[in-house]
C-alpha cells in the first residue's frame, strides 16, 4: 500500500526532496457512547482500517491536497493565507482545519505542503474517517515542522478543529482513541480528566464485528449538535440541587433522586442516558479484566436500548441489525456505534458463529430494507503515526 502511494504521490507532485509517509486508524467504540462530552467514560479501540497519507513540505505557502478516494476531485489547492472552511473546500476543510487550529495554538506554520491521501474507512460509517484525518494531519505537522507536541495535545488539537472549525460540537473519544491507540487494547478514559488505562481485548474464542448499514450520516447535519445542547440544559438544573461538574459526576441513585429538577422531559432523558451509559462503562471494564465476556456483551446490549429509547441517536436500519444480531445464537452482544442516525453496529460475535451471523444478518437485512450491509471482522491496531 506504500509503495502504490508513493508511486501516485511522485507521479502527481514529482519525487525530489524529502518525502514522509504516515497513517492514522479508525476507532470504534466498544461501550460508552455520547458520555465523552457529558464528563463520563468510553472505552474505544484503534483499528487497522485508517487513512494513509504521503506528505512533503513546500518552499512557498502552497497547500496542495489529493484524495484517492475522489480522484475526481484531481488536486485541491489552496494556501495558508486562505484558511477559511467553505462548501468548495469539502474534504479539504478537515486538514485545513488542523492547520488553522495548529496556528491558533501559537505553533509556526509558514511553509505549505503537498499531500497524498487514502482512506480505507467507508465514508459516514460512524468508524471516525474525520477524526483519522485529522490526527494524520496534526502527525504530519508535528514531523515535518519538527513540532515539539505530545499524541494527546494532537487529539485535542483535532477536536479543537472539528469544534470550531467544521462545526460539529464532538467530544475528545474518537481524536484521542486515534492518537492513542495500542495493539490489542482498548482505551478506558475518563473523558473529564484525560485519564486514561489500556485493557487487554484479546479474545482467543470471540471476533469483533462491525456491520455497515450503509446509511451515511453527517455529524454536523444531523441532531448530534442538539443531543449536546439538551445534555447541557440538564446538566444545569441538575447544578440547582446536586454538586455536580458534569453528568459522569452522579451516579444512577444520585440520578434518580435528583432528576425530578430536570424540567424538561426530554433533557431528562439524554441525562439518564448519559448518567447510567457511563456507569454501564464502568462495570463493561471491570466485567472485561474479569474476563466476563458475557456480562460484558450484556451491557453492549443494555447500551444500545439506551441510545435507541433515551437518547434517541438510532434509526430504523441500525434497530433492524441490532434486532437481528439478538437472534443469533453466538452473539455476545451487539450495539449501534458512534455519533448515530446511521453508520456501523459493533458486535462480539464466537468465533464458530461469525460465518452464520454475516450470512443471517446480511440477508436479513437485505430483506427488510432493500440495502446491502458490508461487514468488517476487524483487528485491534495502533494509534497513529509516521511509517517508517
Amino acid at each position: 500500500m506504500q509503495n502504490k502511494l508513493m508511486e501516485t504521490f511522485k507521479k502527481l507532485y514529482g519525487g525530489e526532496g524529502e518525502i514522509h509517509s504516515y497513517f492514522s486508524p479508525g476507532r470504534v467504540n466498544l461501550i460508552g457512547e455520547h458520555t465523552d462530552y457529558n464528563g463520563g467514560h468510553v472505552f474505544p479501540c484503534a483499528l487497522t482500517l485508517g487513512t494513509y497519507g504521503i506528505a512533503r513540505k513546500r518552499e512557498d505557502r502552497k497547500l496542495r491536497f489529493y484524495s484517492m478516494n475522489f480522484e475526481k476531485l484531481g488536486i485541491v489547492e489552496t494556501s495558508l493565507d486562505d484558511l477559511v472552511p467553505s462548501d468548495k473546500a469539502g474534504w479539504t476543510n478537515y486538514p485545513k482545519g488542523v492547520i488553522w487550529a495548529f496556528q491558533k495554538k501559537g505553533f509556526e506554520i509558514s511553509q505549505g505542503m503537498d499531500v497524498l491521501i487514502y482512506g480505507t474507512i467507508p465514508n459516514g460509517s460512524g468508524l471516525s474517517s474525520s477524526a483519522s484525518l485529522e490526527v494524520l494531519i496534526g502527525v504530519m505537522l508535528k514531523d515535518l515542522f519538527g513540532i515539539e507536541i505530545s499524541m494527546p495535545e494532537i487529539a485535542l488539537i483535532g477536536q479543537y478543529s472539528e469544534n470550531n472549525y467544521n462545526g460539529c460540537n464532538c467530544g475528545i473519544m474518537d481524536q484521542f482513541a486515534v492518537a492513542m491507540g495500542k495493539k490489542d487494547c482498548a482505551i478506558f478514559l475518563d473523558t473529564n480528566t484525560l485519564k486514561y488505562e489500556y485493557a487487554s481485548v484479546k479474545l482467543p474464542d470471540a471476533k469483533i464485528v462491525i456491520t455497515n448499514s450503509k446509511v451515511k450520516h453527517s455529524l454536523v447535519d444531523s441532531a448530534y449538535n442538539d443531543r449536546r445542547n439538551e445534555s447541557e440544559k440538564a446538566l444545569k438544573d441538575l447544578q440547582k440541587v446536586a454538586d455536580i461538574d458534569t453528568l459522569g459526576d452522579l451516579t444512577e441513585e444520585e440520578f434518580e433522586s435528583h432528576k425530578d429538577a430536570i424540567s424538561d422531559e426530554i433533557c431528562r432523558k439524554r441525562a439518564k442516558h448519559a448518567v447510567y451509559e457511563n456507569q454501564r462503562t464502568i462495570r463493561a471494564v471491570k466485567a472485561l479484566k474479569e474476563n466476563n465476556i458475557t456480562e460484558f456483551g450484556k451491557l453492549m446490549n443494555a447500551s444500545h436500548v439506551s441510545l435507541r429509547d433515551d437518547y434517541e441517536v438510532s434509526c430504523e436500519e441500525i434497530d433492524i441489525l441490532v434486532d437481528l444480531a439478538w437472534e443469533i445464537d453466538g452473539v455476545i452482544g451487539s450495539r449501534i456505534t458512534g455519533g448515530g442516525f446511521g453508520g456501523c453496529t459493533v458486535s462480539i460475535v464466537k468465533n464458530d458463529a461469525v460465518d452464520m451471523f454475516i450470512e443471517k444478518v446480511g440477508q436479513g437485512y437485505k430483506e427488510k430494507t432493500g440495502h446491502e450491509a458490508e461487514f468488517y471482522v476487524v483487528e485491534i491496531g495502533d494509534g497513529a503515526g509516521v511509517v517508517e
